[in-house]
């Protein structure tokens, strides 16, 4: 159970860096660029819209922490040592591919929410590389929220 907490606390890191690099993105999108000195700006543009990067910063900071914390209390839940290893490897692809999808989203002409055209705009290559990744999380996400919530009933039955 050591190795599952330690790489979900790494993993949520990473993913949480990702997310706070996002709040960049959402800055630079906003500004036009970078001010380099008070008043004097760099300009340059970032793609994406500003919506985007806030679901992008906000959705990225949010996965890593909810992987780190619940990395914390792993070991006061009742799970089986085969289990323990599918919800912790369950929890971090989850954590990335959504990560993945707010930042490809945010470029995506259909913000990746399916394989075709939709609401939002056109499907192009950018739609399937952001939602086929991320298809198996919306099911393997609510499985591992299960699992942890079933584990926590367990180790209260158990005390």
């Amino acid at each position: 159970m050591d190795r599952y907490q330690k790489l979900m606390i790494a993993h949520g890191l990473w993913v949480t860096l990702v997310g706070l690099l996002a709040g960049f993105m959402l800055m630079f999108n906003m500004l036009g660029g970078l001010e380099i000195w008070p008043g004097h700006f760099m300009e340059f543009s970032v793609y994406g819209t500003t919506d985007g990067w806030v679901r992008a910063h906000s959705g990225g900071v949010t996965n890593g922490m909810l992987t780190i914390i619940v990395a914390l209390v792993l070991p006061k839940l009742e799970i089986s040592e085969k289990m323990t290893g599918f919800f912790a490897w369950g929890l971090i692809y989850c954590a990335w591919t959504f990560t993945a999808f707010y930042w490809i989203g945010n470029r995506s002409g259909n913000r990746a929410l399916s394989l075709g055209d939709n609401v939002f705009g056109a499907a192009d290559w950018l739609s399937v590389i952001g939602f086929l990744p991320g298809l198996p999380s919306i099911f393997i996400g609510p499985i591992v929220l299960f699992i942890g919530a079933r584990g926590a009933l367990r180790a209260i039955q158990k005390n």
